[in-house]
């Protein structure tokens, strides 16, 4: 690439002065430039949890997600004692579930649930104001004491009532008090530590949210920028503003480096948009269309995009239990193909389909990912000529294999020429 100077300058040996046309336009498009690297950040550089768990605040305690594990693989012992059975089961393919099957079960082992909410919206419902300040301050001790005992899931936090007139009070409440109880109990704020804003109508609920958490770090003595939270998109009015704008596009600018997630709300949404109880799913038209302008949204903010949930649970006799495998493993798959990294989870059955649907998809896409990246970076020779886009985008997909447990670093350093440090890194570069 010739250098802009040189090219300036020889420019203007020949008597055009494009070296005075460039300052002119650098000046003219400072403002611009500026609003695009604010606004457009790129990529965070942290992980990002394959799903979020959600579990009603009275149902928290101690060990949790250790639970969640050991049911988890109790029932694949009792309802797929076989990599057949399982493969029949869901739908997948034989050879992958062999493949990945080992490492789901490990991953149910060491680490079931990778982001853990603390549920006082939906899955709570109303109680009187001293059952919740109770929910809150137990469920904030004993995720805590996870944390001091190194079991805690990489990310955890609440979900507390939203900015509606109804319920904000109460949802304040209950973030100063979750807030306190961590900060006394971990002696500081932990990292991952993650607050979910449901219930979203207007753009001024997100910049009064972004005015609490600032309000709040003054009031704890913590760093401006400490708490920051994720976004709920669960009405219509969250994607499509009354004058036709894309809602959503202005929330996630809204609070310029607190915003860290948008996540799908399907059955609140669906019910908002007319779709009747039997059509309500991840996969519905109207699902679709959100998480595309959602996804729009984000693109480039580093704000990270999560799906939903399907709410057919894996309980009852084996029959149900595969079933409902099946439905699962098929959605997670089908928000992997479209860029939808992250998903909900309501149960401990979900688990197994969630890892393995997910495993699958990673240890898919690793060896033609490897292959490609290896080939852009110049370790070898390819018949595919790759952006370097596309290219950072094959780093992301072996990142996040690795993340989540689907990968080793040894077969992805082997096959992609590369360390891990230096994967992440590249996959972390700002393009263009």
């Amino acid at each position: 690439m010739v250098e802009q100077d040189s090219l300036a300058g020889a420019a203007d040996v020949a008597g055009i002065g494009l070296s005075e046309l460039g300052d002119a336009l650098d000046t003219r498009l400072a403002d611009a430039d500026a609003r695009l690297l604010r606004g457009y950040p790129g990529d965070r550089g942290r992980r990002q949890p394959v799903h979020t768990v959600y579990v009603p605040a009275d149902a928290i305690r101690p060990g949790l997600a250790a639970e969640w594990g050991r049911r988890a693989l109790a029932c694949l012992d009792e309802h797929a004692p076989d990599t057949a059975t399982l493969a029949a089961a869901t739908g997948l393919d034989e050879a992958a579930v062999a493949d990945c099957l080992p490492r789901v079960r490990a991953k149910l082992q060491t680490e079931p649930v990778e982001d853990l909410r603390i549920d006082l919206e939906d899955g709570y419902g109303a109680r009187p104001d001293e059952e919740e300040d109770a929910h809150v301050t137990a469920a904030a001790e004993a995720l805590c004491a996870d944390l001091a005992e190194g079991t805690a899931p990489p990310y955890w936090g609440i979900r507390m009532k939203g900015m509606e007139s109804a319920g904000r009070r109460r949802g304040l409440r209950s973030l100063g008090l979750f807030l306190r109880t961590v900060l006394e109990r971990a002696g500081g704020l932990p990292d991952g530590l993650t607050l979910t804003l449901p219930k979203i109508t207007a753009v001024e609920q997100v910049e009064a949210m972004a005015w609490l958490t600032a309000e709040l770090e003054k009031r704890f003595g913590l760093a401006e920028g400490d708490l920051t939270f994720e976004l709920q998109i669960e009405t219509p009015q969250s994607i499509l503003s009354h004058d036709g704008v894309a809602a959503v596009a202005r929330m996630v600018h809204a609070a310029p480096g607190r915003v860290t997630a948008l996540h799908y709300g399907t059955y609140d949404y669906s019910a908002a948009c007319g779709v009747t109880a039997a059509f309500q799913s991840m996969a519905h038209p109207a699902a679709d269309h959100a998480k595309a302008v959602m996804q729009l949204a984000a693109a480039g903010t580093g704000v990270w995009l999560s799906d939903g949930s399907t709410n057919v649970l894996p309980v009852g006799d084996t029959a149900q239990v595969h079933a409902a495998w099946r439905l699962h493993a098929g959605l997670v798959r089908r928000s992997l193909e479209r860029a939808y990294y992250q998903g909900w989870d309501l149960h401990p059955h979900q688990l197994p389909t969630r890892y393995l649907a997910t495993y699958a998809f990673y240890r898919e896409a690793f060896e033609p990912a490897a292959e490609r990246l290896k080939a852009y970076l110049g370790a070898a020779g390819g018949a595919i000529m790759d952006e370097p886009a596309t290219a950072q985008a094959l780093a992301s997909a072996l990142v996040r294999g690795l993340h989540c447990g689907a990968l080793g670093d040894d077969e992805v350093a082997a096959a992609a020429g590369v360390s891990r440090s230096e994967l992440e890194g590249f996959a972390n570069r700002r393009v263009g």
